[in-house]
C-alpha cells in the first residue's frame, strides 16, 4: 500500500524549479497559412454564422469552409456547433458527417475520407508542444482519418494519428498511435481489440 503524499512533500513539490521558461516561447516561425486579418475574419465569421444558421443548413456550413480555402465533398454534414481553427488545412471526403461540439485544431492538416462519422465532442489535435526544451516550442503533425471511419463521441485524436480505412474508434477513447483498417478500437490509451465486418445484405 502507497504512503499518501502530505501536504508538506506537496508544497516542496509545487516550489520546484520549473523546466519551461514561458517568458521564451515563441511561435514566430509557426506558417498559419493566411494573413491575421483573414484569421480574424474568419473567427468572427465562424462565430457568427455557425451558431445562428438552422440545423440543418449544412450547405451553408460547407459553403462557408469552402469559402475560406477547406476542401469539402458533396453531401457533408456540419453541425452549427462545430469549430475549426483554420480551415484551409482541412479535407473532408463525400458524404461525411461532424457533429456537434466537433473541434478541428488545424495547426497542421486534417484529412477526412469519405463516409466517415465523427461523433459530438471529439476533439481532432494537430497541435502540441515539446517538453524536453526549456522553450517549451509548439509542434504539429497532421492526422489522416481514412474512408469510412466512425470517431464515435468525445474522443481525443492526437497530433501525427493515421486511423485506417473503416477502423471503429469506441466513445471517450484517446488515440495516440495509429489505428490499422477495420479495427474496432477503444481505450485510453486507444488500441484495437478485433476486426470489423458489415453484413452487406442489410
Amino acid at each position: 500500500m502507497k504512503t499518501p503524499i502530505t501536504h508538506q512533500q506537496l508544497d516542496i513539490t509545487l516550489d520546484a524549479e520549473p523546466f519551461v521558461d514561458l517568458r521564451k516561447y515563441d511561435q514566430s516561425n509557426f506558417d498559419r497559412g493566411r494573413s491575421n486579418g483573414l484569421i480574424i475574419l474568419w473567427w468572427l465569421v465562424q462565430a457568427i454564422a455557425f451558431p445562428l444558421s438552422i440545423h440543418n443548413f449544412n450547405g451553408f456550413r460547407c459553403w462557408i469552409l469552402r469559402l475560406f480555402g477547406a476542401k469539402i465533398g458533396r453531401g457533408v454534414v456540419i453541425r452549427p456547433t462545430a469549430r475549426f481553427t483554420y480551415p484551409w488545412k482541412v479535407t473532408i471526403g463525400d458524404y461525411s458527417w461532424v457533429g456537434d461540439d466537433v473541434v478541428f485544431y488545424s495547426l497542421d492538416e486534417i484529412i477526412i475520407g469519405s463516409h466517415v462519422v465523427i461523433s459530438q465532442e471529439s476533439y481532432l489535435c494537430t497541435g502540441s508542444h515539446d517538453i524536453h526544451k526549456q522553450t517549451f516550442p509548439l509542434t504539429t503533425a497532421p492526422i489522416k482519418i481514412g474512408n469510412g471511419v466512425w470517431v464515435a463521441t468525445d474522443c481525443f485524436v492526437a497530433p501525427g494519428v493515421t486511423i485506417g480505412a473503416n477502423a471503429v474508434i469506441g466513445a471517450r477513447s484517446s488515440v495516440f498511435r495509429n489505428i490499422p483498417a477495420q479495427q474496432v478500437a477503444w481505450g485510453t490509451p486507444c488500441k484495437a481489440y478485433y476486426q470489423r465486418t458489415v453484413n452487406n445484405k442489410q
